[in-house]
Order: C-alpha cells, then structure tokens, then sequence
C-alpha cells in the first residue's frame, strides 16, 4: 500500500462509484457526500496542491468539472452547482462538485459519513446517465 487514499482509488486497490474516467483524471462520488451526487474530480497524478499541478492538467481538471457540473445540474436542478478546493483532507488535488441552494451547503459539517450505499449506487448511475 502506497500512495493517498485517491491514489488507491485510482489503482483500483478501493472500490469507488466513477462516474467519469480519462487518461488525466478520474471522477467518482464521496462517500461522504455533503449533498446527493456530490462528486469528486481527482487528477491520476498524486500532486498535494492545486498549485504544483502542470497547467496543462490544471486545464483538464477544469473542463472535466465543467462537464460533470452540468450533469449535476440536469439532475438535481440545484440553484447553482458548487465547486470547492479544499485539499487539507487528503494530500491529493481533488475538485469537489456538488449541487446547492444556500452557501450552507457547501459545509464539511452537513457531510453523510453513514450515506446509504443505495442511494450513492443510485446517484452514481443518474450522474452517468447525464453523462452519456
């Protein structure tokens, strides 16, 4: 075992609910979720802060959560689709998506730890649908 929790992920030694693959980074659920279909964009390389990431893959990561965001949209209707860099979790850059109606929702305190895995199977197959 090496690497971050999302490095594990990404080499398939932890299960995850992905809802989008490429060469440059992965997307997969939380299984924290502050809000239903809270998604997680990780680039495939370990890099610790968004600001050591090539620009490049900076780019990548930005379009991809473009597009993840607005499939979020067309599912949930949320108000706006939030995006945050937060990184002090895990040493790993991940951008976190997720539907919101208040700045409320964007807090770590609202996060499901006990998400029904039903339901985050569920949210996962809406998310690819709106992918496809």
């Amino acid at each position: 075992m090496s690497g971050s929790i999302f490095t594990r992920i990404i080499d398939g030694e932890l299960p995850a609910r992905f809802v989008w693959q490429d060469d440059v980074c992965v997307a997969f659920l939380s299984i924290a979720p502050i809000q239903p279909g809270h998604t997680l964009v990780v680039p495939r390389q370990e890099v610790a802060h968004w600001l050591d990431l090539d620009a490049g893959t900076w780019a990548h990561l930005n379009a991809v959560s473009r597009d993840i965001g607005s499939a979020i949209q067309r599912v949930w209707q949320p108000e706006k689709v939030g995006l945050m860099l937060a990184g002090l979790e895990v040493p790993h850059v991940h951008v976190h998506l997720l539907p919101i109606w208040s700045v409320d929702d964007l807090s770590f305190s609202n996060a499901n730890s006990d998400a029904d895995p039903g339901e985050l199977d569920a949210n996962a197959d809406r998310l690819r649908a709106a992918l496809a």
